[in-house]
């Protein structure tokens, strides 16, 4: 029982937390500070927003593992644990690999010597990021639909 709820537990904070970002302090974030404050302080934020991501999901797809092995319903927590482990895949390369890039973008555009291309890149990862927080977000959803449904059998 204290494991169900500390899986139920990991999977809301990680799914929460993505949701409340990216659909309300994001945007709120973007619309009343300047670009560039906004920028800094999202990205000020990510660390921990990945952080979450990290922890939540390692939990998560532990328990899912462990379920698997040891319960009924093994297709469905089999299911839970690739959801995450793909979930977890994508939040580790979108926070170890283009948030690094992206802020050392920022920190080069900010400067003298600022281009154009700096912008292109930007755009670029920037649009790749926010494609893979919503395949995460997706494969969170598939997780917890797989999880009820092992649940309810």
């Amino acid at each position: 029982m204290v494991t169900l709820f500390i899986y139920l537990l990991s999977l809301g904070c990680w799914l929460g937390g993505m949701i409340f970002f990216s659909i309300f302090s994001a945007p709120v974030i973007f619309r009343v500070l300047s670009r560039a404050d906004a920028g800094k302080l999202v990205g000020g934020i990510f660390p921990r927003y990945y952080l979450l991501g990290y922890v939540a999901g390692a939990i998560a797809f532990v328990l899912a593992i462990y379920f698997c092995i040891s319960g009924r319903n093994r297709i469905w927590w089999l299911l839970s644990a690739v959801a995450l482990a793909l979930a977890l895949g994508l939040t580790v390369y979108a926070g170890a690999i283009i948030r690094p890039r992206i802020e050392a973008i920022r920190a080069t555009a900010e400067g003298p010597d600022a281009q154009g291309d700096h912008a292109i890149e930007f755009a670029q990862l920037h649009r790749l990021s926010v494609s893979l927080n919503g395949g995460v977000m997706v494969l969170n959803l598939l997780c917890l639909f797989s999880t009820s449904a092992a649940l309810s059998r």
